[in-house]
This record gives C-alpha cells, structure tokens and sequence, in this order.
C-alpha cells in the first residue's frame, strides 16, 4: 500500500493516505512546478491500491506523447474527449472492464450556458462512473478561459459530489475563483502550495514554500456541532517517479 506520501516538517511523523481521503474532496491549489502532479500522482496511486477505479481529466488536452512519464504506469489508459459516438463506445468499454482512464479534454466542450449541460458534462455523469471511480480534474496550465466556462461547472458539482460514491481531487494553478466560500466547503482536504499572488487563501507561508512542500490543511474527521475543526501544517512529498 502506497500510503506514505511524505512527512511533517516540523516533527517527526510521516504523512499517510488514510481511507477518508478517497471519500472526500481535494484541493490541490499551486503554482506551475510546485509539485501538484507529484502529489496527485501519490493520491491515485493509493487509490489503485485501495481497490478504487480512477479517471484521470486533463484539461490541457494533452497529446498522450506529453502526459507525463509517471502517469505511463501499467494503469495508464489514454483517451481524448470527443463527442463521438466512437469515443463513448471506447469510453464505456475501458469502464465496463474498471480501467483507469487518462481522458485529455477541452474545456471548451463544456457549455457556457446554464440551461445546457454538454456531452462533456454528461460524459462525466455516467452512473458506471459516479457509483465506481475516483476523480481527478487538471486546469494544466490555467487556460484562458477556463473558469468562465468552468464556473457552471462547479455549481453542477454541488450536486454532482452527492451522486458519487467517492470524491474527487482538483489541481489549479491560483485563482480567485477559489475564494468562493461556497467553493471551499466543496474540499474536505487543502494541500495548499506556493502561490504568487499572496490574497489567494490570504496566507505569507505560501510564497516561501519550495518544490513538493505544501501548506497541509484539513478537517478533523470527528464530528462537532458545527463544521469540523480544520489543522494545519508543513509537509514535504516524497518525488514519485515510474522507471521509464
């Protein structure tokens, strides 16, 4: 099992994956390399250990010659979105058989309507995939933009996260999209990286942290009155890499 990521900067503990972590939502929030692949990469490979199904959405529609080596393990399925009839029967094989999916999309297929969910949109809430996979949404390189459509797209998560069985794990460069406080009650979990617009999250530690250290908060997973009481800290992850 995969669980050890990395450690705690200031003791001596090391920082486990733990089940809740596929249960709920991730926030990997940093700028371009800061290490927000490395840590993503960590959380689905404990996804695949645990026995969970993983669908991997980058939205830089990456060629599969680009995807990073790491992600080419023996998981890796590459798919681009197209709204094709021959993609979703490519598309609905690799799920009937619970394989891990590498799907490139982008983002312009999502509607910039309200009132018209897309083929991309649909694509996504597949009830094979909602009741069986683990999410993982990529904004690679913070594209022009994509929150302008993408913003319709996270009030569909609102509902979207209560068909899923498992939660999801988003990776963004800065923005202040998430400043929304309705949008950070969507992240149980917030590992946090070096940002250089200091009003995103409103923290200093952020500017100084290096490469594959991250300002680690998260909820406490005891109940309370009110909302769960969030911790933080400095962690360092561990630099994942397959052999080529």
């Amino acid at each position: 099992m995969r669980d050890k990521i990395g450690k705690f900067v200031d003791t001596i503990d090391t920082l486990r994956l733990e089940k809740r972590t596929l249960l709920y939502n991730t926030l990997i929030l940093a700028e371009a390399g800061a290490g927000k692949t490395n840590l993503a990469c960590r959380i689905r490979n404990y996804a695949i250990d645990s026995g969970v199904a993983t669908l991997y959405l980058d939205f830089s529609n990456s060629d599969e010659a680009n995807v990073e080596i790491r992600y080419k393990d023996e998981y890796f399925n590459y798919i681009r979105f197209e709204e094709s009839e021959e993609f979703q029967d490519k598309f609905k094989a690799l799920i009937a058989q619970r394989k891990h999916i590498y799907m490139a999309a982008d983002p312009n297929f999502f509607s910039n309507k309200r009132d018209i969910k897309s083929k991309l949109t649909q694509t996504l809430q597949n009830q094979d995939l909602l009741d069986n996979y683990y999410y993982f949404f990529h904004d690679i390189e913070n594209l022009n933009g994509f929150y302008t459509k993408f913003e319709d797209f996270l009030l569909y998560m609102l509902t979207f996260l209560n068909l899923k069985k498992y939660g999801l794990t988003f990776l963004a460069q800065p923005h202040s999209t998430f400043e929304s406080a309705q949008l950070k009650l969507l992240f149980t979990f917030l590992y946090l990286g070096k940002c250089t617009h200091f009003e995103y999250f409103n923290t200093a530690h952020l500017k100084k942290l290096p490469k594959n250290k991250f300002l680690y908060q998260y909820r406490t997973d005891y109940r309370t009155l009110l909302f769960n009481d969030i911790k933080t800290n400095v962690v360092e992850i561990d630099e994942y890499m397959i052999d080529e």
